[in-house]
């Protein structure tokens, strides 16, 4: 199973509904289920997606050094990836990670589904949870 908090597939949806007809790809992150308000019956210790790193973040970087500098290293577990012309199932273009979520037209939680890094189809489950609020300081 595959959790991902419902504000985060809100965001990413709106990105790939704003990026069309482009493709997006969207890295994210994930928070132990223990550090979250609201999660319901999922066990503390599993990961569900909570944050992204914004597309545009370091472009100009990654352009010069052929490397996404913007990303921390290790720090993503997972790729969201937008279809704009409606193949909900991981392409072989697509950058793999170890969790994929794939959103096709008409961009609702309906056309979204996760799969795993050969593309598999996973279960997903969105859920009404709340990250622990951060400080940039």
């Amino acid at each position: 199973m595959v959790y991902v908090t419902r504000g985060l597939v809100n965001v990413l949806l709106d990105f790939a509904a704003e990026s069309e007809p482009d493709e997006l790809t969207v890295s994210l992150a994930v928070t132990p289920a223990a550090e979250l308000e609201g999660i319901g019956d999922v066990p503390p210790e599993v990961p569900v997606f909570t944050h992204f790193y914004p597309p545009d973040a370091g472009k100009s970087l990654t352009a010069v050094f052929g490397v996404d500098l913007s990303v921390p290293a290790g720090q993503t577990q997972g790729r969201f990836v937008s279809h704009p012309r409606g193949n909900l199932e991981v392409a072989k273009t697509d950058d793999l990670h170890e969790t994929i979520f794939v959103a096709v037209p008409p961009w609702d939680e309906s056309s979204l589904a996760a799969f795993d890094r050969s593309g598999r189809r996973q279960p997903l489950e969105v859920v009404d949870a709340e990250p622990p609020t951060e400080s940039l300081v």
